[in-house]
């Protein structure tokens, strides 16, 4: 089990989304450990569960290709990712009985819909891509600004 990971869900109370928005914080979530919300959102989050996420949509591909297409992912950083979404429900393994086996990865009803969630976030990176980028450069702008009049 990976370290961090509980075996038994733990459910925040006050968590966005459970209508108890009185007195509490609706960003409580990320500051307990032992949160399920926390636990799942830093695993969809994790650049390597995005892009297996987003390579399997409506396709299915074997460990291989998998590996070929993600540009900088080790065997074992993307056996671990795949095990840790097959475990969550969000990617189905397939083994086919041949010799050498043939194991292919396909995204589940469910993570299809997360598919599509990060795809809303692509796009929207897509088209603020450019004021961020401007964000950027005024602040390495300012950065480099404060650092030549401190060793000035």
């Amino acid at each position: 089990m990976e370290e961090g990971t509980l075996k038994e869900p733990s459910h925040c109370e006050g968590t966005y989304g459970d209508g108890l928005y009185g007195d509490t914080d609706p960003f409580q979530w990320d500051t307990r450990e032992d949160c399920e919300v926390r636990q799942i959102l830093d695993r969809v989050a994790d650049k390597w569960s995005l892009l297996v996420i987003a390579l399997l949509d409506h396709r299915r591909l074997r460990f291989t290709e998998l590996r070929r297409e993600i540009d900088g992912i080790s065997q074992r950083m993307l056996t671990v990712t795949l095990r840790q979404l097959e475990r969550d429900g969000l990617v189905k393994r397939t083994v086919h009985p041949v010799v050498p086996p043939r194991v292919e990865y396909e995204l589940t009803p469910l993570g299809g819909t997360l598919h599509t969630t990060i795809r809303s976030l692509v796009t929207w990176t897509e088209v603020h891509q450019n004021e961020i980028a401007a964000a950027r450069a005024r602040y390495d702008e300012r950065e480099a600004a404060e650092a030549a009049l401190a060793t000035a």
